[in-house]
């Protein structure tokens, strides 16, 4: 499915309708929470929040502030 969508002001920020079928397809509905990835292509994948996949990106998300600092000098 390929579809062109428009972006939008809201408020602030910037937003996009996502119409009925893609919604249909996503298997979400309002209210839910999505999850916008990048591919290794650069392409962005869109695809339904997993409740799991949410709980380990905060432990995740923890655990680099908490080693913030030891994360930076390894990068080096």
């Amino acid at each position: 499915m390929t579809r062109e969508l428009r972006l939008r002001k809201v408020g602030n920020s910037v937003g996009v309708v996502l119409p009925k079928e893609v919604l249909a397809h996503l298997r979400v509905s309002v209210g839910d929470t999505v999850c916008v990835t990048e591919a290794t292509d650069g392409r962005l994948l869109m695809s339904p929040a997993k409740a799991e996949f949410t709980r380990q990106m905060k432990v995740a998300e923890g655990i680099i502030r908490r080693y913030r600092n030891t994360l930076r000098e390894l990068a080096k």
